[in-house]
């Protein structure tokens, strides 16, 4: 079985959050590198998800994980996506 690709699994992570009422923004381009893939305004919390590849969980930089860390230091939430099970896990 072929495994999702990064940007497979982004478009259904996307459309599962809005079909919620969720705003979601895709993240193209960043003034800083290792900015998470998506931000999130759910339920009035601001959450960045990074998403891998389908089997790339564990992948994530340094760099990433340390912006995911600021975010969460300033009150957000954060982490690694690999599927739309993944979100569904973490409340959303």
């Amino acid at each position: 079985m072929e495994k999702k690709s990064e940007s497979k699994i982004q478009s259904e992570i996307i459309k599962y959050l809005e079909d919620k009422g969720y705003y979601v923004i895709k993240i193209v381009r960043a003034n800083k590198q290792g900015v998470s893939d998506l931000a999130v305004c759910a339920q009035g919390r601001f959450i960045c998800i990074e998403v891998k590849a389908e089997g790339k969980h564990a992948e994530a930089t340094h760099l990433q994980k340390f912006h995911q860390h600021l975010v969460v230091q300033s009150g957000g939430k954060a982490f690694i996506a690999d599927s739309v099970y993944d979100v569904i896990e973490e409340g959303l």
